[in-house]
């Protein structure tokens, strides 16, 4: 007789599913914060996407507002607004050129470390590498503000030092993507090697002392036991990049922002700021959101399924 749980019948079910919670309960009350956290900020705001559908008004809430008809004229209206073309492509760009650039640093970074024979250098190096991270996104930009000033940054003075005059990165429309890219690589690159650095530690040493065996060198080792045993890891994190693409960070944008960059810095998120707290057209805001969120999550099926069919990993 099979004792399974599917063999059971549904009292048995729901007992055994009561009796396993009722054992675990420390567990399940460690977890109840986060699952309360969750339920409040993430799921019960969602019923207010209806918005998008509507012809908001603050006096008559969000139920109390009338239908727009036909019920997509605020998708409608951001198809043919003449910030759609302009805003998609700066996120696509900004996004794609992070991840291009930003996601194989990590783990070239983190087999850099994994190999470091130096205990004190290593701990040093990793040590420098992380810090960068804990700066603040509005500390970060006034850094790279102060370091870029044509007239008294580190670039200004350079520069002066060869009697020529600086250009006004920060004012270049065409820099502004390089500038957010590489500052934000050199932020975030450290920190997001740590996870990568785990999935080393858990390689086998025996795997490294057979293949050192058979003269093996470190770039052989690198590449047929650290690489392929990183690919899970690696596909994983691709599939939760894929599913933020049109997600660039709104605060550090929207901080580098000014009127003379604003050709290739105005991005979704921005622009949906400026038309929803700024200018109150809520509905509008939350359609072009939606749209957003849509995009993004087409993406994450999209890349993990790719990702299953070519290794067989992912999320779901």
């Amino acid at each position: 007789m099979s004792n399974s749980l599917s063999d059971r019948s549904p009292g048995q079910r729901s007992r055994s599913v009561w009796h396993s919670i009722s054992k675990n309960a420390g567990l399940y009350l460690l977890l109840a914060p986060a699952l309360v956290l969750l339920l409040l900020f993430a799921y019960k705001p969602m019923y207010g996407v209806i918005i998008a559908f509507k012809n908001y008004r603050n006096s008559l809430g969000i139920l109390g507002s009338p239908w727009m008809d036909p019920w997509y004229a605020n998708f409608t209206k951001f198809f043919n607004s003449f910030q759609f073309e302009n805003t998609v492509r700066n996120t696509l760009r900004l996004s794609l050129y992070s991840l291009l650039a930003g996601f194989p640093l990590p783990i070239l970074l983190a087999l850099a470390v994994n190999q470091m024979r130096a205990q004190r250098f290593k701990r040093l190096f990793q040590t420098v590498t992380y810090l960068p991270h804990f700066i603040s996104t509005v500390v970060m930009v006034g850094l790279i503000m102060i370091f870029l000033s044509p007239g008294s940054g580190l670039i200004g003075q350079a520069y002066r030092l060869f009697g020529a005059e600086a250009p006004n990165l920060m004012g270049n429309a065409s820099a502004f993507s390089h500038i957010y890219v590489w500052t934000d690589i050199w932020q975030h690159a450290g920190w997001d090697s740590i996870i990568y650095l785990a999935a080393l530690s858990s390689i086998d040493p025996t795997l490294y002392e057979a293949a050192t065996v058979d003269g093996a060198s470190r770039l052989q080792r690198i590449r047929h036991i650290d690489l392929p045993l990183l690919l899970p890891t690696a596909a994983i994190l691709l599939v939760l990049r894929a599913g933020n693409i049109m997600n660039v960070g709104f605060e550090k944008v929207y901080l580098m922002q000014n009127n003379l960059n604003a050709s290739t810095s105005e991005i979704i998120s921005t622009y949906t700021y400026k038309i929803g707290i700024i200018s109150a057209q809520y509905n509008y805001s939350t359609a072009i959101n939606l749209f957003n969120t849509s995009i993004n999550l087409a993406l994450l099926l999209l890349v993990n399924l790719m990702t299953r069919r070519i290794n067989d990993s992912g999320l779901f």
